[in-house]
């Protein structure tokens, strides 16, 4: 899969150094990345054997959990072209405060 873009996890990254967990955050970010680069998802039955804790609202919005449930990231999923649109990423907590089905990674 293609993702776009890599650098809204780096950014992200970036954003928590100085934390306690920024070393586990960052490695959890790069192996989400890196599986989900390698994968060849046809539908969202692929998603979910990959994933078995994503959440499948459709297409358009699939909910990762990220480093133990800690931190969420939503995307969109383009199956036909095999891209992976990052729309948004962050905490649990922050999760809670947002519209998942209309967030944007340039609008949270």
């Amino acid at each position: 899969m293609r993702i776009i873009a890599r650098r809204t996890l780096r950014r992200f990254a970036d954003s928590r150094i100085g934390r306690p967990d920024h070393g586990a955050l960052k490695a959890a970010l790069d192996a989400w990345f890196d599986e989900v680069r390698k994968a060849r998802w046809a539908n969202t039955a692929d998603v979910k054997r990959l994933y078995r804790t994503a959440s499948v609202v459709s297409a358009e919005r699939i909910v990762f959990n990220i480093k133990g449930n800690d931190y969420r990231l939503v995307a969109s999923v383009d199956f036909a072209h095999a891209i992976v649109w990052i729309k948004w990423l962050g905490t649990h907590r922050d999760y809670d405060r947002i519209d998942m089905r209309q967030v944007n990674h340039e609008n949270p």
